[in-house]
């Protein structure tokens, strides 16, 4: 783990106004902030949860072109129900930095890693607005198989949308990438994570880990399950297990005329199981 800092941030802008992502050109100019709050919010109540828009409020507005985002209510959920003001929430795959926003919007100190920098930067740009948060917001460049910078039970909350192995390609060639590996191979590796996970989380906190399924010659692979059992292994009790149900897919018509031809449903939900550490 490299911590890439808001003053690391702001020397890289002097020289650079946009970065490249997955074949996209995204502008580093400071965002526009429409709303600052979600207004009207209601908490989840049920394991089912369904999302038709995603957010809009702070800077999840322009998270839409990037690929693979998870939709911000999940990480509100996730963060009001399972930690505190002032705690300190992870999330190791950040992505775009959808749990790091709502971090600095309810007031949690935030850690987010990703193994790509452009990503980190990418993060960093989403953060880049102004709200009354007194809380700390670090990223790191890193693995999250090695968090070698996060003490042994540090972490209160883990919140995650980890790549679905290969089932989307990001096409950054990047040394270690989850979703460069086939669905095996990625179980494997998110064996080594969740023994991670275990290690930094507190006793008696919990962890949110979005995951999904594929087919693989027309057949379902339960690859949620399958990743939900390496947490079981490495100690975690499974607390909660979400279904999610899918929105706006943008491949979803080209699989829907493949699902008449040949014969089978389009997969249109995703898992969010929340695990908890044991009390010592």
């Amino acid at each position: 783990m490299k911590e890439f800092t808001e003053s690391e941030y702001y020397e890289f802008l002097k020289s650079h106004n946009s970065i490249e992502l997955f074949g996209k050109k995204f502008e580093l100019k400071k965002p526009v902030i429409k709303e600052l709050q979600l207004q009207d919010f209601k908490p989840e109540l049920t394991t089912l949860f369904s999302f038709e828009e995603r957010g809009i409020w702070a800077t999840h507005y322009l998270n839409a072109a990037y690929r693979g985002n998870f939709a911000p209510q999940i990480a509100r959920n996730m963060i009001l129900r399972y930690s505190k003001e002032g705690e300190t929430v992870l999330d190791p795959m950040c992505g775009s930095g959808t749990t790091l926003i709502e971090c600095k919007l309810l007031n949690r100190n935030g850690v987010g890693i990703d193994l790509n920098k452009k990503a980190v930067i990418f993060t960093r740009n989403r953060l880049d607005f102004d709200c009354s948060s007194k809380t700390k917001i670090s990223t790191y460049v890193g693995d999250a198989r090695k968090l070698d910078k996060l003490a042994n039970e540090s972490i209160d909350l883990i919140v995650t949308h980890p790549p679905y192995a290969n089932i989307i390609e990001y096409g950054e060639k990047i040394e270690g990438d989850l979703s460069a590996l086939n669905v095996e191979p990625f179980v494997q590796e998110m064996r080594v994570i969740a023994k991670e996970f275990y290690r930094v989380l507190k006793p008696d906190h919990y962890c949110a880990i979005l995951m999904g399924d594929t087919r693989k010659k027309k057949h379902y692979v339960p690859m949620a399950f399958m990743v939900m059992q390496e947490f079981l292994k490495a100690g975690f009790l499974l607390k909660e297990d979400i279904i999610k149900e899918q929105w706006n897919c943008s491949a979803t018509p080209y699989w829907e005329k493949r699902s008449l031809t040949d014969n089978f449903f389009l997969i249109m939900h995703e898992h969010l199981f929340v695990f908890r550490k044991p009390e010592k």
